[in-house]
């Protein structure tokens, strides 16, 4: 197999642009989520491969959470914890979504409390790891001979490996099996999950508001995780 794409080039002292500057060889192969649609037999090599990498970069371990680019430079993050930042993301999404739509106001007790109950039950854990955060099969392209490269990684975090992995199951669907690993939380699955829903609710919404374009792609993206949050609390 062919090496992983080259750093051709790159500065970080902002001699020649004002941020940070990496180029990077291209990727011709297209993208994992196209290769899963039009041959999932043979894409199943890539998966292998992609699964490999998420464990080397989950391996690699942050001294607390937060985005990368805070935490590497000193900073620390506002919440006490993954689980209070995500329980109060979800919290604020709900508060979106109960203006824009009468079944999540209807609702607005039970997924309030289910919120609550699930966060109330994650015990502390202080080991936080690498992850991409928003890892979908568009967001990895192919070499040629089908090695996967990780894009749009500007969202890199140090967080519970948790996070990424509801992700990964609700992007990768039958696929995700190849990437699933063990020993993972359930009670922050769960309350990551329900989180997860109720975010992917409330960007798509928060997006409408306003003339952003490809309106019914992302009506049907909440309407699909505002379905998928009701029945997650038995509504």
């Amino acid at each position: 197999m062919s090496a992983p794409p080259r750093l051709l080039y790159s500065d970080a002292t902002h001699t020649r642009l004002p941020a940070d500057a990496a180029v990077v060889e291209d990727v011709t192969g297209g993208s994992l989520e196209q290769a899963l649609e039009r041959h999932p037999n043979a894409a199943r090599a890539s998966l292998d491969l992609l699964s490999a990498q998420l464990g080397e970069l989950h391996a690699q371990v942050g001294p607390t959470f937060g985005k990368v680019a805070l935490v590497d430079n000193g900073g620390t993050p506002a919440a006490g914890s993954c689980e209070q930042h995500v329980t109060e993301g979800a919290l604020r999404a709900l508060d979106e979504i109960v203006v824009r739509d009468p079944r999540a106001a209807a609702a607005r007790e039970q997924l309030t409390d289910t919120v609550r109950a699930l966060s109330a039950a994650v015990r502390p854990r202080t080991r936080h790891v690498l992850i991409h955060g928003e890892l979908g099969p568009d967001h990895v392209l192919l070499t040629p001979d089908g090695r996967p490269a990780l894009i749009d990684i500007e969202g890199l975090l140090y967080f519970d490996v948790e996070w990424e992995h509801v992700f990964l199951r609700i992007r990768f669907h039958e696929h995700y099996e190849t990437l699933r690993t063990p020993d993972l939380d359930e009670d922050r699955l769960r309350l990551y999950h329900l989180a997860m829903r109720l975010s992917l609710v409330a960007g798509p919404l928060r997006l409408l508001d306003g003339d952003f374009p490809d309106r019914a792609a992302f009506r049907a993206i909440a309407e699909h995780n505002l379905v998928q949050a009701l029945r997650l609390v038995g509504c």
